[in-house]
C-alpha cells in the first residue's frame, strides 16, 4: 500500500490550505480529492482489518448506535476504527482515511464499525462483504433525493444480503420486516421495544408505511421493557439490565437496544453483560442529538432534525416548556413541504426562526399558531440576537436545527470542527 502515500501527501496538504483560509472547513474537500487520485485506497483499508467490516444503517439513529455499539466493544477490549459522526458517505470515509492511515494507507484496529448513509452503504458493500449489519428503520426522509420509502428499504436489504454474518433488524419497522424476508443464509436477529412502552409513546417509532399487510412481529433476542425519562431497562433471554440514556425519548431507547443487540452478535461468547452496561451508561449525547454546550457560559441544548420522523420525535420530546427556543431550518432541507406533516403542539414559542429556510419554516409556524420573536435568514444575525438574550429563569435555552444550520451555526460559535467529532 506503500503506493498511496503521494495521494495522502495531496489530500493533507489540501486540508491545510482549506483550514488556514476557513477554520472548521478542510474535511470535505480532501476527501473528495483522494477519492479521485486514489480510489482504490478506500476498498483497501476497510478489507484490510482483520475482524472485519461491521455496518450500521437506516434513516435515523445511526450515529447515536454507532457510538453506543463501538463504545460497548472497545469496553471489551476490541480496538475499533470507526468514522466521525456525520462522515458516513463514501466522501467522507476518504476524508477520515487522510486524517487516520499512516504513509502507507494502514489504520489500525481490529475491526472497522461504520456508521453509513443508506445508499453509500449499498454502494460500498458491492466492493467489501460486511461480516455483520444492523439496519436500524426505514424513515420518509430526503424523498427529493431517495423519492420513496420503497426505494432506500430496497438499498437496505441488498446491503443487508451482502453480510457474511449475522444481520440485526427492528422488529418494530414492517419495512426491516420486509428485508428479512430477503435475507438469504442467515437467521436474522432482531431487536425492538415492547408494545407497552411503545404504546406509553403516543406516535410510535415514526417509520415510513409499507402500504402492505402488516408482518407478525417476530420474536426479539432484546428490547426494552421498560422506560422512565432517561432511564432503560432491556430484557431478553439473557435476563435484565438498566441504564441511563445519553437523551430522552423512545428513538435514543431504540438505538440502545440494537447497540446492545448488534454487540453480543459481534462479541459472541465473549460477551459480558456488565461491561456491556457500564458502556452504554457512559455514552455521552451524540453530536447536536440532545447534545449540552456552553455558549457565554450558558448551558445549551442542540437538537437536531433530519426528517419529519425525527422532528417530530424530538419536538414530543422537548421537556416542559423552553423558557428559550431558536429554530433552524437550513438549505439542506431542499423540499420544505415536509414541515407542514409534523404536529408543532408542544411546540409553545420560538423566540428566533432562522435558516435559509426560516420564511417557510416561520409560515408553517404561523399557521399552527406558535408564536415567533425575530424572524431571519441571516444565521449570525439570529445566532447574535439569541444568545444575547438574557439567562433563562428557569431550563437552558434550546436550539432545534436542521443539519445544515446545526452546521453553519457551530462555526458561527466557534466549535471548530462542525462535520467531524470523535467516537
Amino acid at each position: 500500500m506503500i503506493r498511496y502515500w503521494p495521494a495522502l501527501l495531496v489530500g493533507r496538504i489540501a486540508r491545510i490550505l482549506i483550514r488556514l483560509v476557513r477554520k472548521g472547513g478542510g474535511s470535505a474537500l480532501p476527501g473528495l480529492i483522494l477519492s479521485k487520485i486514489a480510489p482504490g485506497i478506500l476498498y483497501r483499508v476497510l478489507g484490510s482489518f482483520p475482524k472485519g467490516l461491521v455496518i450500521v444503517t437506516g434513516s435515523a439513529g445511526k450515529s447515536t448506535t454507532t457510538k453506543m455499539l463501538v463504545n460497548i466493544v472497545r469496553e471489551h477490549g476490541v480496538a475499533v476504527f470507526t468514522n466521525p459522526s456525520t462522515a458516513n458517505i463514501l466522501q467522507g470515509f476518504y476524508s477520515t482515511i487522510i486524517e487516520r492511515a499512516n504513509w502507507s494507507g494502514k489504520i489500525s484496529g481490529q475491526v472497522a464499525i461504520l456508521e453509513m448513509d443508506e445508499a453509500h452503504a449499498e454502494e460500498l458493500s458491492r466492493k467489501i462483504a460486511p461480516l455483520q449489519v444492523t439496519v436500524l428503520n426505514v424513515m420518509e426522509d430526503q424523498l427529493d433525493r431517495f423519492v420513496d420509502p420503497a426505494l432506500v428499504r430496497a438499498d437496505l436489504a441488498l446491503v443487508a444480503q451482502r453480510a457474511s454474518g449475522d444481520v440485526l433488524l427492528n422488529a418494530d419497522d414492517q419495512n426491516t420486516l420486509l428485508i428479512a424476508n430477503e435475507v438469504r443464509g442467515v437467521q436474522p436477529r432482531f431487536f425492538g421495544v415492547a408494545s407497552k412502552v411503545l404504546g406509553a409513546q403516543g406516535r410510535g417509532l415514526q417509520n415510513a408505511p409499507t402500504y402492505l399487510p402488516d408482518l407478525p412481529r417476530p420474536q426479539t433476542s432484546s428490547e426494552v421493557s421498560r422506560l422512565d425519562g432517561v432511564r432503560a431497562e432491556l430484557s431478553g433471554a439473557w435476563g435484565k439490565t438498566d441504564f441511563d440514556l445519553p437523551s430522552r425519548g423512545v428513538h435514543f431507547a431504540l438505538d440502545a437496544v440494537a447497540a446492545f443487540e448488534s454487540a453480543r452478535a459481534f462479541l459472541g461468547e465473549g460477551f459480558d453483560l456488565q461491561l456491556a452496561t457500564k458502556a452504554l451508561g457512559e455514552v455521552p449525547p451524540v453530536f447536536a442529538r440532545g447534545e449540552m454546550v456552553q455558549v457565554n457560559g450558558e448551558d445549551v441544548e442542540f437538537i437536531l432534525v433530519q426528517n419529519p420522523g425525527s422532528m417530530q420525535l424530538n419536538l414530543d420530546n422537548l421537556v416542559g416548556e423552553p423558557e428559550q427556543l431558536l429554530f433552524a431550518i437550513g438549505r439542506d432541507v431542499h423540499d420544505p413541504s415536509w414541515l407542514w406533516t409534523v404536529d408543532y403542539s408542544n411546540l409553545k414559542h420560538v423566540d428566533v426562526c432562522t435558516g435559509f429556510n426560516a420564511y417557510e419554516a416561520a409560515l408553517v409556524l404561523h399557521y399552527n399558531d406558535v408564536p415567533m420573536g425575530l424572524v431571519t435568514d441571516d444565521l449570525e444575525r439570529a445566532a447574535t440576537a439569541f444568545f444575547a438574550m438574557p439567562k433563562p429563569k428557569t431550563g437552558h435555552k434550546t436550539v432545534v436545527f436542521s443539519a445544515d444550520a446545526m452546521r453553519r451555526m457551530r462555526r458561527a460559535l466557534g466549535f471548530w470542527s462542525p462535520e467531524e467529532v470523535e467516537r
